[in-house]
């Protein structure tokens, strides 16, 4: 079984800023954030506090992390299927896939997560920073 992270309206409205516009339970991914929302800029579309919805295409800024039935090989094709619908690069899948399934193995199943561009915390736990995720989603 794969640890994978899914849209969750958990905790949804614990910060000001908190939006939720994907399907609950849906799978969701990492995008690297617009440079508006790398610089912090004032009025950024807070694309760098979000996790994007892999079937809607609908970000929240909550993700949680679940044990799924889905095989890796299903999980890349779900992760391929949503980058050629978004025009990223489908040849980026396997990569982004097993990044994500390694981020979310780092944390105890039923967390729900928060990001700050690449500054990822529990919303009743720990810190971490994105550099395992940066690494895979920086060359995007």
């Amino acid at each position: 079984m794969l640890k994978v992270l899914v849209a969750t309206q958990d905790t949804q409205g614990q910060r000001d800023d908190d939006y939720n516009w994907a399907v609950e339970g849906e799978l969701v991914w990492v995008q690297k954030p617009c440079a508006t929302d790398l610089r912090r800029m004032p009025n950024a579309c807070g694309c760098g506090r979000g996790f994007a919805g892999v079937a809607s295409h609908r970000a929240t800024s909550t993700a949680k992390v679940v044990e799924s039935s889905l095989t890796l090989i299903e999980y890349i094709a779900a992760i391929r299927t949503t980058l050629a619908d978004g025009g990223w690069p489908p040849s980026s899948a396997e990569s982004i896939a097993q990044g994500l399934v390694t981020f979310a193995s780092e944390w105890a199943e039923g967390s729900v997560l928060q990001r700050d561009v690449w500054v990822f915390e529990a919303r009743r736990g720990r810190l971490t920073d994105g550099g395992t995720l940066l690494s895979w989603v920086a060359h995007m």
